[in-house]
């Protein structure tokens, strides 16, 4: 049976491709591409003549017979617009397809972004959790937010920039100040890693208008040591709401020292407003 190559291609800088991606290249009977127009200057650049097929998110119920059928000719390559296809991309769909067609899958490594931006962001990078695009609209974004905020890993996002902004905002209203570091134009002429809290990082980009596509990686939730019972988590309720202080702002406020969540104080003292002797001011 032939091989389903899935082949990095540079995030920017044309040199970051390595020997056995290129030998491939011009060796399989197809490349699938996410863009042919854009494949095509990569292919242009280094004399590759093989013939191109577009595969991208708009054809590909299309064109996934067409590849495999390919297939059943010699091998075939698969390669996104930039970085590791099968990552934000529909490889994921012809990748199981080929497998259970019988056809061989080999990965041939190279350039991403997500993990070229963690392991220049100065965070963690022993345990983390990629999440791709955030959400478009700013209810699924703090539902996504909320579900994943005490999470304790490193977290790795994508975000255009004209969304930036007010994804930074809803990162810092529901998961706290965290550091976390921004890079753009990885690998080109002008890269941009930003790196510094999230507060920080909105004036910045306030400062200089954000431009083209972003990876952020933020700092992972802090692993408490100990969480708080039941009644020493009233006290210190009482004792915030006694300074005039919103429920959100109490929830906030407690949930770093607790050991409690932002979202189970906040529903906590929803449920027990009036009772154990706990009163909104």
């Amino acid at each position: 049976m032939s091989t389903l190559y899935l082949v990095a291609t540079p995030i920017g800088n044309l040199e970051d491709i390595s020997a056995r991606a290129l030998r491939t290249l011009r060796e399989v009977h197809l490349i699938a591409a996410e863009d042919t127009r854009h494949t095509a200057r990569l292919l242009q650049h280094y004399a590759i003549l093989t013939p191109c097929l577009s595969y991208h998110e708009h054809n590909k119920l299309v064109r996934l017979e067409r590849v495999l059928e390919a297939l059943q000719q010699g091998d075939v390559a698969l390669v996104s617009d930039a970085g590791t296809p099968a990552l934000n991309d529909p490889g994921y769909e012809l990748v199981r397809a080929v497998i259970t067609a019988g056809h061989a899958v080999s990965p041939i490594p190279g350039p991403s972004a997500p993990i070229a931006a963690l392991v220049a962001s100065g965070l963690p990078t022993d345990a983390f959790l990629y999440l791709g695009y955030l959400p478009r609209k700013s209810s699924e974004r703090q539902r996504l937010l909320t579900r994943i905020s005490d999470l304790p890993y490193t977290l790795i996002f994508l975000e255009a920039p004209h969304r930036l902004q007010s994804a930074l905002q809803d990162l810092q209203a529901l998961l706290g100040d965290r550091q976390v570091a921004l890079g753009r134009e990885l690998t080109k002429l002008h890269e941009e890693i930003f790196r510094g809290t999230l507060s920080q990082a909105q004036e910045h980009f306030f400062q200089n208008p954000p431009r083209g596509e972003f990876t952020l990686v933020l700092e992972g939730g802090k692993i408490q040591a100990t969480r708080w019972t039941e009644d020493r988590l009233d006290a210190e309720m009482k004792a915030t709401l006694s300074r005039g202080e919103s429920t959100s702002q109490v929830a906030a406020e407690l949930a770093g020292p607790s050991g409690w969540s932002r979202r189970e104080i906040y529903q906590y003292l929803l449920k027990n407003q009036g009772k154990k002797g706990i009163h909104k001011s």
